[in-house]
């Protein structure tokens, strides 16, 4: 079981905090594991077993506990005594009225929680409400292409390794497949049990056909800017006529199952967040790559993917920048940090080389500024940094 210690390192120095510890992220992108290593952890501190409590809301014998008051009970009937107890639920929102029950215990009880989900309300301004402020989230990732490394046991990339995690994603179960139809079939099982679980059991969604359209249609559209008039011409071409209204809700239901994540334009010179033109990205590649009515995605469009959910494993918050002369792929920041990224498969000439680092022209902050590729050559130029895409995935301090 790989140790996934970049979320680790984060999480421990909440440990015995009374802040509730929120981990979200796609199903089966490894969230249950980390609960796992983090009860492990605990118990080589010398932690009983009985001062931990785990439940896994989808397992069949915690059925009846997905009723609040229920959990409520069977939480307080383990507490025995005024030492620190451990509590561990896993895809809370399968709970009605979660936060009621977790808001009691932690208020009523010397407790440390943690809870994982499945989505983003788990990470909205809702609740922050609900939960007073009282907690702290992580946001959880499939493999980075540094971690698929060491779970493969390898000390170096290799143009194979790389080209399969393009292509494939990484959801971590889905390495224990090695043909190109079992993968596929891994891969069309998690994405059923987002549509029955997030979509149709808890959003509501019941079309399903016109789901699958519109998520085709942002897997076909990766990293270009979202336009509601495109997609409606694509749905008639398609036979359904659709409303802007429906478009969005879906659109919105895409988001809060975290199969895509949605980017603001910022315009760089006048400092704003835009609320037009956004992009969006795949959570992960192999699941869109099975929604891609193509044989492949582009590989420009899935590198890019790859830099943008890079740069969300490593914390940053990002948008695609708007400049005077165009765009830049993305604009991200960090408290006390801000770099410019633009992405290219490759630099194979000199009117390549003017247009990917001549878009940097109009900027003039001195924040650094970077074009990633596949390309191993050096291409520096002006100041602006060249960095091939594997020495960027595998730079754990960029």
């Amino acid at each position: 079981m790989l140790k996934r210690e970049m979320y680790l390192k984060r999480i421990r120095e909440f440990y015995d905090s009374d802040l509730i510890k929120i981990l979200v992220g796609i199903r089966r992108c490894g969230k249950s594991v980390i609960l796992r290593q983090i009860i492990d952890e605990l118990k080589e501190k010398g932690i009983k077993e009985d001062h931990i409590i785990y439940i896994n809301f989808e397992f069949i014998e915690f059925e009846e506990l997905t009723d609040y008051k229920k959990l409520n009970t069977y939480i307080k009937e383990r507490i025995k005594d005024q030492k620190l107890y451990y509590l561990f639920f896993d895809e809370i929102q399968n709970v009605t009225k979660f936060e009621k029950v977790i808001n009691s215990l932690r208020a009523s009880e010397n407790v440390s929680i943690f809870i994982t989900g499945s989505n983003s309300r788990l990470l909205s301004n809702e609740l922050s409400t609900v939960l007073s402020g009282r907690y702290v989230s992580f946001k959880i990732s499939p493999l980075s292409y540094k971690e698929v490394l060491e779970l493969l046991g390898k000390t170096k990339s290799t143009e194979d390794i790389f080209e399969d995690f393009i292509k494939w994603g990484s959801l971590p179960n889905r390495f224990e497949f090695k043909s190109e139809d079992a993968i596929k079939s891994y891969l069309y099982d998690v994405f059923d049990s987002i549509i029955l679980r997030d979509i149709v059991e808890r959003l509501k969604i019941r079309d399903i056909p016109l789901f699958n359209l519109i998520l085709q249609y942002i897997v076909d559209t990766i990293g270009r800017e979202f336009s509601a008039e495109n997609i409606k011409n694509f749905l008639k071409s398609e036979g359904r006529n659709v409303s802007t209204l429906t478009i969005y809700s879906y659109l919105d239901a895409l988001c809060k199952a975290l199969l895509v994540k949605k980017v603001y334009r910022y315009d760089v010179h006048g400092k704003a967040v835009l609320k037009t033109l956004n992009k969006y990205y795949a959570t992960d590649l192999g699941i869109a790559q099975i929604k891609n009515h193509k044989a492949e995605i582009d590989k420009c469009y899935a590198l890019e993917n790859i830099v943008y959910n890079q740069l969300i494993i490593r914390g940053y918050d990002i948008y695609s920048g708007k400049t005077k002369k165009g765009e830049i792929d993305f604009v991200a920041t960090k408290p006390n940090k801000k770099i410019y990224i633009q992405v290219a498969y490759s630099i194979p000439n000199e009117e390549t080389k003017k247009r990917e680092f001549g878009a940097y022209d109009v900027i003039n902050d001195n924040y650094p500024k970077y074009v990633i590729t596949t390309d191993k050559m050096e291409y520096d130029y002006n100041g602006i940094k060249h960095i091939n895409i594997i020495d960027f995935l595998l730079d754990d301090n960029f």
